[in-house]
């Protein structure tokens, strides 16, 4: 009989939109100031904004535990100054999740930006509309489609999350077992049906987040083509 603790169904939820918030922020910042500014290292700074899409997970994950462990550079001083423990914890999982699902945002919202039509925002200036208003009255609404997309698919990617999850996050019943932490352990204890349904849970989370981001697009594309 499968276990009805659907404690990893709501940890991974909540570490997906956690995440999601979070990039979706960051994303929107870094991809703004790259769209509009050009400086020494840009190629080299985007490319290291990308590099967790290349790179397995598990390095993912070995990275930030050196960063984040008990003696990593940044988890030391949490840990000295504030007490606070980063390994073994749902924020480790978080902080995963923001890591691999960040280059999706930042490349939708790149490409976004990207697509606004330069002299709207110059007629804007001209008008006298400052940057933070010129951003907010007409940079976002003009690439808000591929800024929902963004943030679709890192919701998605932060369900999936696996490998750099469990490097930082480790497996803690009731604590940081997401889902795809979750199957990987049941299989491990040949515990088959319980995998397959977890397996038939996320794959139903990602159909559905997929297919209405498909739906979402082409229903906008259908309203945009009718004008």
């Amino acid at each position: 009989m499968i276990d009805t603790n659907f404690t990893p169904l709501i940890l991974s939820l909540k570490v997906a939109a956690l995440s999601t918030s979070l990039v979706f922020v960051i994303g929107l910042l870094f991809a703004r100031l790259m769209t509009q500014r050009n400086f020494f290292g840009k190629n080299l700074l985007e490319s290291f904004f990308l590099l967790p899409l290349v790179l397995p997970p598990t390095v993912v994950g070995f990275g930030l535990l050196l960063l984040f462990g008990k003696n990593g550079w940044i988890g030391k001083l949490l840990n000295e100054w504030f007490g606070i423990q980063i390994v073994f914890t749902l924020t480790g999982a978080v902080i995963a999740s923001v890591v691999v699902s960040f280059p999706l945002m930042y490349q939708s919202a790149v490409a976004a930006f990207t697509s606004v039509d330069r002299r709207l925002e110059d007629a804007a200036r001209t008008l006298g509309a400052s940057e933070w208003r010129v951003f907010w009255t007409v940079a976002f609404p003009l690439a808000w489609p591929g800024l929902l997309a963004g943030f679709v698919l890192s919701f998605a990617r932060g369900l999936g999350e696996f490998g750099a999850t469990l490097m930082l996050a480790g497996y803690i019943p009731g604590k940081t077992d997401t889902i795809p932490v979750a199957i990987y352990f049941a299989v491990e204890a040949g515990q088959m049906e319980k995998a397959l349904f977890w397996v038939i849970i996320i794959v139903s989370l990602g159909m559905g987040t997929t297919f209405w981001l498909n739906w979402w697009s082409r229903r906008n594309l259908r309203r945009y083509a009718s004008k």
